[in-house]
Parts: C-alpha cells; structure tokens; sequence
C-alpha cells in the first residue's frame, strides 16, 4: 500500500531544511518527470501545448516547456500572465531560449494542464470555466501536473475540472485525487519524485491506497483439514430473501466452510447452503442487514449482542438497534445514503448525501474516532475502509458494480473472512479488493453482470 497525504507544503518545506534542497531543485525534478513522460510515451515533433497559471504549477509547465523544447514542437500558453517569484524566472528562461508563446488554444497532439494543480481553494471564475472547457474539448492526450485543475485541496468540483488521460502528481499522492468526483477527471496516477525518493520524501501518513498486492485470498495450505476448519456463518435473511441468499452465495464462494441462512419461512436454498431458525451453535461469523426489512427487534437485539465476529448492511444502518454493536469489532458496509442515515443516528452530523460526497474523508474520520473499535466500509467510486484513525483507499472500483445485489455479493465476501478467522479490518480490505477486481475481470459488456457473474470472477483470482 501506498501513503496518501492530506497536503505536501509540509513535505517540501521539510525538503529545504533537512535536505538543503531549493524550490528550483524540487521544480526541476517536476517538470522532468513530465517531459520524461512525454519523451518516452510520444514521437518527436509532436505539438505540445502547455497551458500555465500564475504560480508555481504554471511554473513547472514552464519548465517543462523549456525542456521539451527542439525535440518536441511547444507551444506555450500563459492566459493569465505569472506572479510568483518562480513562474517568473521559469519565464525569463525559456524567453532566452526563444520558445513560442501563443495567445490562444491551438490544435495540438498532447496538452499539459498547469493552471491551478492542488492549491486551488476557491470556486474558478468564468474566464477560467470557459478556458478548462475548451481545453476538454480539444483532440490531444491530456496530461494533468499534480491534479486536474479545478479540483479543489478535497477533491471536490464545483464547476468543471480538466479531463487528464493521466495525472503526474508531485511527490507524493494527495486525498483529492480519491474523491469520488475526481475518479473521472484524473485517468491514470504517476508519482514524481522531487529530488529524492518517496521513501525520503514522504512522512507518517494514517491515509493509504490499497494496491493489488495488499488482497490476501484465504488459500488452503493445510492438509489436515475439514469443513470446520474454515469457520460457519450465519447470514439473517430477512423479507427481501434474495439479498440474504446472494450473501450467502459469495461467502461460500469465498473458503467458508459452511453456511447457514437464518430464516424462519421455508426458502429455496441451493444444495450447499444450510438453513435455521436461530443461531447455530458453531457459529463463528454473522452477516445481517442485507434485506432485512421488517424484524423482530429482540432477536436482532440478541444477535447483535453476540460476540461473534460480524458484518453489519443496509436497512439496520437506519434503526436505533444498531447503536448496540458500535462498541465491539464489527464490519459496517453502508452505501453513502446508508452512512447519512447512521452519521445521524450517532450523532455525529446531519448531513445528506451531497454534502457527504463532498468530504467523505472527513466524515469517515469523524465516525471512527467516535467508534475505533468498528471497521467502516464506505462503498463509492472509491471504496474508503476506516478503523481508529487510519483509512484505506481502494480505487479499483468501476461502474460495472453499479448493479443490485453487488453489494449484498460484498457482504458475504466480508462475511465468508470473518468466517474463516481475518481480523475485522483485513477481512474488510481483502473482500473489498476481490469485490472491485473481480469486477474488472469481467470480460463482458460493463451493463450485464448480475451477482453471480460476480462471484464467479472471485472464484478465478
């Protein structure tokens, strides 16, 4: 996994006075690592427009302009002139070297947006909506330096952001390149060092990207083994039986040994799958919520006062019952409805969805300090996993998820975990990688997967 960062103003101040390294050395390294980008993914003589904002990201563009400058055929726009100390001496540079400096938007192979990056703070007047759009509009690979312009330090849009093919972010990753709103405006992410390594550069982080390597499937290495071994789950079904049974399902798919569904109506199960009125004695793991609907208060009340390891979805997220699991080591799973409705039911905000998609982070945050014990799975673009104060980003999600039943798949992924003995935490990263990379092995066109395609694909990994 990969530390992610709040802001790195601190992690370049801290460049200067540990490393003795400047802001032009850490500027060179910047526009370096996107000419490198240029030099190795395009052929000569391409048309490179470079378009700069006033301060240092306008700066790095032009330095970049002044590096790619011969090889390729640059031209440079500055639209709004420059004023920090940098763009300033950037410009008095390539001026000497007789680069191109264009008054307007042309036709060009690449187009490399340097006009606001992460220090955007306010919403972008016209001339600059206007200007971002046009950009969008144009027939050219877009490369982003440090974040699509018009992302704000949360990763929220208010008007338009540039639509980047790839964003070069400097340094180290920043949390608003994972909000939801910027998953569709930041294409592929590449990290630059700036004169040393992320290893160096970088600090503590409780922000982390979850990579493929971080997924740990529940192979079976033990040859003195049987199906009780590998734990028994309990899934409640309520009166949308369906969600319960997909759980299942998954979580047999997934290494549980057994699996029982809790319903008290005779439902068709396949063969595989057991069914009980209560919970079973052997019982080592518990999903409810998937469909529950209505219920009987005491028996939920029971089941979760159990301390069996469990995870907890969907209609209980908006009933006073849940509070009572809250204290101990569980797997919450709400969608960003679902968490509105939980962040009022603890007190915490009243909020509705909007505003929480504007800052999920900081939403999340707030929840688990209030609730370190609990594993929170906010499920999105990005799926954000919070526990105490750390949080984990899975960006492997994709709209082929965007299907009933994806979730209740999700559950029983998480379920099938906590069956066979992970921890609250690792059972939530592990299913929720499989979940999303299941979904992006799925061969077929990206409206037809139903739960059990799903499954399926978590099968092959």
């Amino acid at each position: 996994m990969q530390k992610i960062f709040y802001e790195v103003n601190s992690l370049d101040k801290r460049c200067y006075e540990k490393f003795a390294l400047t802001e032009d050395i850490l500027m060179e390294h910047a526009s370096s690592s996107m000419a490198s980008y240029i030099e190795n993914n395009f052929e000569n003589d391409k048309t490179v427009l470079i378009v700069c904002g006033v301060g240092n990201n306008g700066a790095d563009g032009i330095a970049l302009a002044r590096l790619l400058y011969s090889r390729f055929n640059v031209k440079l726009y500055i639209p709004y002139g420059v004023k920090s100390q940098m763009a300033q001496l950037q410009l008095k540079r390539v001026n000497l070297i007789g680069i191109d400096i264009v008054e307007e938007i042309c036709q060009c192979d690449i187009v490399v947006d340097c006009l606001f990056g992460s220090g955007l703070n306010k919403d972008l007047d016209k001339s600059s909506q206007k200007l971002i759009e046009n950009l969008n509009l144009l027939d050219a690979f877009k490369i982003a330096c440090d974040i699509p312009s018009g992302i704000s330090s949360i990763g929220e849009i208010t008007t338009v952001a540039f639509n980047a093919d790839i964003t070069i972010t400097m340094g180290a990753l920043k949390v608003s390149l994972f909000s939801d709103m910027a998953k569709d405006y930041v294409g592929k992410i590449e990290v630059s060092n700036l004169g040393v390594q992320r290893e160096i550069y970088e600090e503590d982080s409780t922000l982390f990207l979850l990579d493929k390597e971080d997924m740990k499937l529940p192979f079976r290495d033990k040859k003195d083994a049987h199906k009780g071994t590998y734990g028994h789950l309990n899934v409640v079904a309520g009166s949308k039986k369906g969600a319960g049974v997909i759980a299942a399902k998954a979580a047999f798919g997934f290494g549980a040994g057994l699996v029982s569904v809790i319903c008290h109506e005779c439902i068709d199960l396949p063969y595989h799958i057991m069914q009980t009125h209560k919970l079973s004695e052997n019982c080592t793991a518990i999903a409810v919520g998937m469909g529950l609907g209505n219920y009987e208060e005491k028996e939920i009340e029971v089941i979760l006062e159990s301390n069996i390891p469990t995870i907890i979805d969907a209609d209980l997220f908006y009933e006073d019952v849940i509070l009572k699991a809250l204290d101990k080591n569980v797997v919450l799973t709400p969608h960003p409805k679902e968490f509105c409705a939980l962040l009022k039911l603890t007190g915490i905000a009243n909020i509705d969805v909007p505003t929480l998609q504007k800052d999920r982070f900081k939403y999340l945050s707030e929840f688990c300090t209030k609730y370190p014990k609990v594993v929170l799975l906010l499920k999105g673009a990005n799926v954000l996993i919070g526990q105490d104060k750390n949080i984990y980003v899975n960006s492997f999600g994709s709209a082929v998820l965007s299907k009933g039943g994806s979730g209740d798949v999700l559950s029983g992924l998480v379920a099938g975990l906590l069956t066979q003995g992970y921890s609250c935490l690792d059972a939530a990263i592990s299913a929720s990688l499989a979940h999303t990379i299941a979904a992006n092995n799925y061969k077929k066109n990206n409206y037809s997967l139903i739960p059990s395609d799903l499954v399926e694909e978590v099968k092959k990994l």
